[in-house]
């Protein structure tokens, strides 16, 4: 299942210690997921976190419209309260913001516990900086006052949250909708393979669905039996001679010719090409 927290987590891990440009002897903000993020490209060069949380989410195969597409953190802040999907407490694969109202930094929360929330950042630095050169995992308090709050993304199957009253939203049906006739049909009517060689249809039935394979199966087996049930009262009809001044030997290798041809090998081979 794509764009869970857990393919989130990934590609953040993957990124830990990429860092920016170089020039003139400073970091100079140019990286590789501004130009990677549709209608983000204008920002290279420019502050990039928010850009990053931006990439991972769009790496991780979060649906479009699931999270903000912007390099702002105060207008990233402003999407998540108003899609409602806003809270103090961290949860996993979350997006944290830092500063006042949110604005100064950002990142995902890849684990917390009572007290720290383990990020990992972009345009961060060993320090924390909200200013920095590259892409760290870091630990930071989680009462911190820098700490402003957390944007959930609505990931399947919810979001693991350290709010005890987070009620994640019910989980949709993947069968909804479907009736039986849509699961007959798909079943015996939608998937087709060659018919056997040996198919007494093969010029009008070339190929066969499900339905098509079973019946020639149930043929075979009215065949087998009624094979079987015609060298059964053959059997049984030699049988009855032995002590009739017949010789014995005579019956014993009737009878053993007759089990021998008993033995009916079933071969349906539904991968010959028509």
């Amino acid at each position: 299942m794509a764009g869970t927290a857990a393919d989130v987590t990934r590609v953040l891990k993957g990124e830990v210690g990429y860092q920016e440009g170089r020039s003139g002897g400073h970091w100079n903000n140019k990286q590789k997921y501004s130009p990677a993020v549709p209608g983000l490209e204008w920002s290279d060069y420019q502050a990039w976190c928010c850009t990053f949380t931006c990439w991972a989410f769009q790496q991780a195969g979060m649906p479009k419209g699931s999270y903000p597409v912007t390099a702002s953190c105060v207008l990233a802040v402003a999407w998540w309260k108003k899609a409602g999907r806003w809270s103090e407490f961290p949860a996993i694969g979350a997006a944290v913001f830092f500063g006042p109202g949110g604005g100064s930094h950002t990142g995902i929360v890849i684990g917390y516990d009572a007290d720290t929330i383990t990020t990992i950042e972009g345009n961060t630095n060993v320090n924390g900086s909200a200013e920095g050169d590259g892409v760290y995992q870091r630990t930071r308090q989680r009462r911190d006052t820098y700490v402003y709050g957390y944007g959930y993304p609505a990931y399947p199957g919810g979001i693991k949250s350290a709010n005890p009253n987070w009620i994640n939203p019910p989980e949709e049906d993947p069968m909804a909708g479907i009736t039986k006739q849509d699961i007959y049909d798909a079943v015996w009517k939608t998937d087709k393979v060659p018919a056997p060689k040996t198919s007494t249809t093969l010029a009008t039935n070339p190929t066969w669905q499900a339905v098509s394979v079973l019946s020639d199966i149930a043929d075979n087996v009215r065949a087998v039996k009624a094979a079987q049930a015609g060298q059964t009262a053959a059997i049984t009809a030699l049988a009855k001679l032995v002590g009739s001044g017949v010789d014995t030997d005579t019956v014993v290798a009737a009878v053993e010719a007759a089990i021998k041809d008993a033995v009916i090998k079933v071969d349906v081979d539904i991968n010959q090409g028509a």
